[in-house]
C-alpha cells in the first residue's frame, strides 16, 4: 500500500495527456476519451471510451492508459474499464485536437 497522497482527477488526466489514440495519433484526454478517472484508496479508476466500438486496438490503448499511470504514479494500482456508453461523438473533441484532425 502506498503512503502517498491519492492523486485527484486533474492530476490523473495530467498523467493521461501523454496518451495518444494509437491509430489516429491524438491525444486520448483532448479527443474526449476519459470519461471518468478518480482514486479509491491506492487504486486509480478510469473510465474510458474508443472513438469506436470495432476499434482493433482497444487493448492497445487500455495497455497505454495502465502503463501511464503506473509510470507517473506508484504504488497505486490502475483499473480501466471501457464503455460504449455514451458512445463517443466528435462533439467531445477539444478545440486543439479537431485542429490536429483537419
Amino acid at each position: 500500500m502506498t503512503t502517498q497522497n491519492p492523486p485527484d482527477f486533474d492530476a490523473i488526466l495530467d498523467a493521461l495527456s501523454e496518451v495518444a489514440d494509437p491509430e489516429l495519433g491524438v491525444g486520448i484526454v483532448p479527443l474526449g476519451l476519459i470519461y471518468e478517472a478518480h482514486a479509491d484508496g491506492a487504486t486509480l479508476h478510469v473510465t474510458l471510451t474508443l472513438t469506436s466500438p470495432t476499434c482493433p486496438l482497444g487493448d492497445v490503448l487500455i495497455a497505454d492508459v495502465e502503463d501511464a499511470l503506473t509510470a507517473r504514479f506508484p504504488g497505486f494500482a490502475p483499473a480501466v474499464t471501457l464503455t460504449f456508453e455514451p458512445p463517443w461523438t466528435p462533439e467531445r473533441m477539444s478545440p486543439a485536437a479537431r485542429a490536429a484532425m483537419s
